[in-house]
């Protein structure tokens, strides 16, 4: 259904916000061939252009950053402190791997105080994440030697098959970027009506700041944001907790806490994925911001958009999980919203 070996390769390759040039260019080399232009500007964002029937321009986003840490402080023993680069959860960091990106990769582990000398209060306390240092196992001569202030980290996480899904890290946003990826793909020898700017960006994590630049740079009349979102369909969730449940079809984004979407674009969607038989559900996201917002208002007009959501659970940690089917309604949608564009009647 999905083609899972790229989907894998895209996951595992590292790429914190503001150091994407692993990820930028394994996209560069896949979509290069699939469309008529591909630029990079100087933030770092792949514009990969299709061109169509008319000069009104469709942008979707997806971006390549995944949330990360970067490296403060190296001891007098080598053992390194650090600030997150996106939104952590402390109690996710225990027993990790992590890969700090100095003058070669090394591998390094999340420590923190053992339990065993914790006072009995702070045992059943989370452990703050100013508590916790990364150990490379190396001496501090070593780690000196090919550790910087400065230097990325990102998690150590292969993306595996667990039964009708995937788990793994950085799902957030990777998976996006193979569904654009995909739809590119199929839409290589297809006319389009509209030219459609497919744009890998940079920062989300840490504030949609590649979206907003190339959407500025853009100047979109149309565009479509691709993020995952929260299932939150586990044991002890309340039904109006869940936001979105997996293996239920692809998200319709009405609103998230960046931006509310176009209602002609929310119903389009709907009405194009009835009519075309793509699973498909409403996804209100209370809180957590996606690149939508920089597409909708970035531009020097302001642009319809909607965005497709890919409901993933464990979010934000190292195992987070998205269904198969899912992103193959996905795909669909997207593919299905890019050529439809101009059979709408979008006045208000």
């Amino acid at each position: 259904m999905i083609d899972f070996q790229l989907l894998k390769k895209i996951c595992e390759v590292p790429g914190a916000p503001g150091f994407e040039q692993r990820i930028r260019k394994l996209v560069l080399e896949e979509v290069s061939t699939l469309v008529d232009e591909v630029s990079v500007d100087p933030m770092g964002n792949v514009i990969a252009v299709k061109k169509g029937a008319t000069d009104k321009r469709v942008m979707v986003a997806a971006h390549m950053d995944e949330i990360s840490f970067i490296v403060t402080h190296i001891d007098d023993d080598g053992f390194l402190r650090f600030i997150p680069l996106g939104g952590f959860d402390p109690k996710t960091l225990t027993a990790q791997r992590v890969i700090v990106h100095g003058e070669k990769d090394v591998i390094g582990v999340m420590g923190s105080k053992p339990i065993h000398l914790m006072k009995p209060e702070e045992r059943s306390k989370a452990v703050p994440i100013d508590d916790y240092f990364i150990d490379t196992g190396l001496p501090a001569e070593e780690v000196k030697k090919l550790i910087s202030v400065g230097d990325p980290v990102t998690r150590e996480r292969a993306l595996i098959e667990m039964g009708d899904c995937v788990n793994g890290k950085s799902i957030d946003n990777r998976v996006s970027v193979f569904i654009l990826l995909e739809v590119l793909r199929a839409l290589k020898d297809k006319s389009v009506p509209y030219d459609i700017y497919g744009v890998f960006t940079v920062q989300e994590e840490i504030g949609l700041r590649g979206a907003m630049a190339s959407a500025h740079l853009v100047d979109p009349d149309f565009g479509f944001g691709l993020d995952t979102t929260i299932a939150f369909d586990v044991p002890g969730a309340a039904a109006h907790e869940r936001v979105t449940s997996l293996g239920k079809g692809a998200g319709i984004k009405v609103m998230d806490s960046s931006a509310i979407c176009d209602y002609r674009m929310v119903r389009y969607l709907k009405a194009l994925a009835d009519e075309k038989n793509i699973k498909w559900q409403p996804e209100i996201l209370p809180r957590g911001g996606t690149d939508t917002a920089g597409v909708q208002r970035a531009g020097k007009k302001g642009a319809i958009v909607g965005a497709i959501s890919i409901p993933t659970r464990h979010i934000h940690q190292a195992i987070e999980m998205a269904h198969k089917e899912d992103i193959y309604n996905c795909i669909e949608l997207l593919r299905e919203g890019l050529i439809n564009l101009d059979q709408y009647d979008w006045s208000f």
